[in-house]
């Protein structure tokens, strides 16, 4: 567990962006096309944060204090074709009955596919397709019933040339998605629930998100604790990708997500919101799942999670404005046409 942690501050968009850099007054984050400027330091597990300029910590001669600012700033290579300079849009396809979100609207695979289709020509790059719910309170599901859920829709995709997320925790459901095509696999539990998930990920040769996640779906809400839960939250995943990697899964195979709302209080999700530049700091692209969850309902008073689209794009605007290289997302047209306007204002002679 490190005592040092360097949390990307000041950061500045598009041409601006290009301009600090130039001046050497800033850093691109995660190699990206936004700057970070400065830089809150904290040497004491967050007790404590000092404001540095990125110009005197690349004049640094500590080596933890070099090591950050590489991981925060080299680029990272490219995810299931997709490069990792800008934000990504991932669609959310639960084809669960007792999805949080929207009611099982997707457990009819007919329906599944055609909602599909509709989220990738509003712009999803990738299409992330779950059988098995991880809502708070929920059971698990045996995998011949969540291959069921799954199967026609992710070959019926494939087959039409789009790029397919699987959302499972199974090793069995890995290598059958594998198999049929996909692109990417997604687990919340970051192949841990699976004693074969960490074989059978490494042999598909697939990039994987890992997710932190305190507790399992069926008990998670119930009073999580964290002395720090930004801190806590990074130094779990800086871990488990260090395991996942020993298994001979490569680093540039994965990508992290701090799991809003899995083992996390509505402060926790806000502070996890707030600091997510820091995760820059594993050295591995970022995603943010906060669509519709419930802290959203609690900020905005709409109790209806399928009526939090405008929150759920605000929070997926956020999460790019913090350099993540993918937001999962229920509600893809809202969340790109608020990625265009920030693009437009900030771009300028730039593409973002």
């Amino acid at each position: 567990m490190t005592s040092l942690y360097v949390r990307p501050a000041g950061l500045v968009y598009g041409a601006d962006a290009a301009l600090a850099i130039e001046a050497g007054a800033g850093l691109p984050l995660a190699g990206g096309r936004i700057c970070w400027t400065m830089a809150l330091v904290s040497e004491d597990r967050g007790s404590s944060w000092t404001p540095r300029k990125v110009a005197a910590l690349k004049a640094s001669r500590d080596h933890d204090v070099a090591g950050w600012v590489n991981r925060l700033s080299a680029p990272r290579k490219p995810v299931a074709g997709l490069a990792m300079d800008a934000c990504h849009i991932m669609g959310i396809v639960n084809t669960t009955p007792d999805s949080f979100s929207d009611g099982g609207v997707n457990a009819d695979a007919d329906k599944a596919i055609v909602n599909a289709r509709a989220m990738a020509d509003a712009g999803a790059v990738l299409l992330d397709v779950g059988g098995e719910s991880t809502r708070p309170g929920s059971d698990p599901v045996d995998e011949m019933e969540e291959w069921r859920r799954i199967e026609p829709v992710i070959t019926t995709l494939v087959a039409d040339g789009l790029s397919v997320s699987c959302d499972t925790r199974k090793a069995a459901i890995m290598q059958k998605v594998t198999e049929a095509g996909v692109a990417m696999i997604n687990d919340v539990s970051a192949l841990t629930y699976d004693t074969d998930a960490l074989a059978a990920t490494a042999s598909s040769g697939l990039p994987v998100c890992l997710m932190h996640a305190q507790g399992d779906p069926k008990t998670m809400q119930q009073k999580p604790e964290y002395d720090n839960v930004l801190l806590d939250v990074y130094d779990w995943l800086d871990k488990r990708i260090e395991t996942v990697e020993a298994s001979g899964i490569s680093r540039d195979r994965i990508i992290a997500d701090p799991g809003i709302g899995f083992g996390k209080t509505f402060d926790h999700n806000l502070e996890l919101l707030a600091g997510l530049a820091l995760f820059h700091g594993l050295g591995v692209p970022v995603m943010l799942g906060a669509s519709r969850k419930g802290f959203i309902g609690s900020v905005t008073g709409e109790k209806v999670a399928a009526n939090r689209q405008t929150g759920s794009a605000t929070a997926a605007l956020l999460g790019a404005m913090s350099a993540a290289q993918f937001v999962r997302v229920h509600d893809v047209p809202a969340t790109r046409h608020a990625l265009s306007m920030w693009r437009a204002t900030t771009a300028r002679d730039q593409d973002l």
